[in-house]
């Protein structure tokens, strides 16, 4: 699994590319522990390579979504692909995120 953070126009985006297992969960936390300091900043999280998500990573992502709304910020989910889509449905996180 790998993970990338940089800013693009003003943005946060999170690049993540490989299998998002439990497996990988704590390393991927640690990782993308800056978007949860990112304060009143929008976050994008490019999903193009990501190729799996467990229910671990599902947990990351909706901490990252709870802290930024704490601070007013917008989470996007971009370029997701249909079985990672699913999952989002099967769970219900298909309505709490905003996907492009």
């Amino acid at each position: 699994m790998k993970t990338s953070i940089q800013e693009q126009e003003g943005k946060i985006v999170a690049t993540l590319a490989g299998e998002l297992d439990t497996a990988a969960a704590l390393e991927v936390e640690q990782a993308l522990q800056p978007l949860l300091e990112s304060k009143g900043r929008d976050i994008v999280i490019d999903c193009t390579d990501l190729e799996y998500i467990a229910s671990s990573g599902l947990r990351i992502l909706l901490s990252i979504l709870k802290q930024a709304k704490a601070h007013d910020s917008k989470v996007v989910l971009k370029n997701v692909n249909d079985d990672i889509r699913e999952v989002f449905k099967l769970t219900g996180f298909i309505s709490i995120f905003d996907f492009e």
